[in-house]
């Protein structure tokens, strides 16, 4: 059983390296459910053990931000930022720092993913109508977003995971996350104004769809319920003893009851693949876990010099791990081993300041390039990795010294 255990984990892990299974019309999230399905299949766990291994408090957290997304899409508030954005009649380098700057604020509360996937086609559209280059805003948006997303325990799904996991108090993390956090978007500007210095200007119409984009309407009702709740949220998340799960589910169903936004459109915007791939996780890395088969590993890693819950250790871990499959299934698997002082917050900044370093280090590096895509601007991961790469090592550098600093 044991062995037919871990043959299954391997396969599921392989699939979250390779995107797929080859052969198989299978993402990582089919990869994932198919195994948490064969597991059950051979009773290495039982229902029963399965829905004790799925961490609901982080699943209901997930949700309940993902409907309080889908309420500033549908109101327009994502189109209506990117648009007063683009119309500043600044510089090219002055646009850049201020398009980091909000791209980061909104992705420290409403979740990269989501910001990234709003703003994308505007800002590609904003820029032609400028006739500025927009590869560079586009890679711009996607750092932002990564890096401002650690800022807090609910900016991506992995600080989420973390934080609930570990119960880290949310102001607590804030506070310690945000100095990292801001000189990792002050590099990711510095790098990408000097890598464009003097190619602000698009220099022919990209090919594509030129088509004008449809906004989506600002509506400034609706959009002010939704940051209503989001602020009551973060207020409740640092004063109130409730748990942070239980405020934020609260806040999604209020704004679902709508008398002009359906619920079927709020909840069709929901990223229920990521759920079912959290939820499929979860049951994988406990079937591996009931098996003793991860503390043998860790006990002989340990014995062989690497020590996972060493800092350094576990800091160099999450960032090869993050980048081979991924931030969500790395975290998992080094949770058990994250050291209670200060382990937090390195396995949050190291996930996520990872995901800049290649396309496929994040999902909102690949929304990104998609949308860009779709709209004319093709983005391979040579012209990713120009700034993806330095980004990535110069944010982990400043944040590993501040963690020695800190801890």
């Amino acid at each position: 059983m044991t062995t037919t255990i871990v043959l299954i984990f391997l396969v599921v892990y392989l699939g979250m390296i390779l995107g797929g299974l080859p052969f198989l019309q299978l993402d990582r999230t089919g990869v994932a459910l198919l195994g948490a399905i064969a597991l059950l299949g051979i009773d290495a766990l039982t229902p029963e053990q399965a829905v004790a291994a799925v961490h609901l408090p982080t699943i209901m957290l997930l949700f309940s931000f993902m409907v309080i997304s889908a309420q500033m899409r549908l109101g327009g508030f994502y189109d209506w930022v990117t648009r007063r954005l683009a119309a500043l009649a600044i510089q090219p380098p002055q646009l850049l720092a201020v398009l980091i700057a909000v791209t980061a604020a909104l992705s420290a509360v409403f979740s990269n993913d989501i910001v990234c996937l709003a703003m994308a086609p505007v800002l590609v559209d904003a820029c032609k109508q400028r006739r500025l280059a927009p590869v560079p805003f586009l890679l711009a948006l996607a750092c932002a977003a990564n890096i401002g997303s650690a800022a807090t325990l609910i900016g991506n799904p992995q600080n989420m995971l973390i934080g609930q996991s570990l119960r880290l108090p949310f102001a607590g993390y804030f506070l310690d996350a945000l100095p990292p956090v801001l000189l990792g978007l002050v590099l990711s500007w510095a790098v990408i104004a000097w890598l464009y210095r003097g190619r602000w200007q698009a220099a022919t119409p990209a090919a594509g769809d030129d088509s004008p984009r449809e906004d989506v309407p600002f509506d400034a009702w609706q959009t002010g319920k939704g940051l209503a709740v989001a602020l009551a949220l973060l207020v409740g998340f640092l004063l109130a003893p409730w748990p942070a799960e239980h405020l934020a589910l609260i806040g999604a169903g209020l704004l679902l009851m709508s008398r002009k936004l359906h619920s079927r459109h709020m909840l069709g915007l929901v990223d229920w693949e990521l759920l079912v791939l959290f939820v499929s996780l979860f049951v994988v890395n406990s079937a591996l876990q009931h098996t003793g088969v991860t503390a043998q590993a860790i006990a002989s890693l340990a014995s062989a010099g690497v020590d996972l819950s060493h800092t350094g250790t576990l800091f160099a871990a999450t960032f090869l791990l993050s980048n081979v499959v991924s931030n969500v299934p790395a975290v998992m698997l080094l949770l058990p081993v994250t050291p209670a002082e200060g382990g937090g917050l390195l396995l949050a900044l190291a996930s996520t300041l990872a995901g800049n370093l290649l396309i496929v280090g994040s999902i909102a590096n690949i929304i990104v390039v998609d949308a860009a895509a779709r709209r004319g601007v093709a983005i391979d991961w040579r012209v990713h990795a120009r700034v993806g790469v330095p980004v990535t090592l110069l944010t982990l550098a400043a944040s590993a010294g501040y963690l020695l600093l800190r801890f």
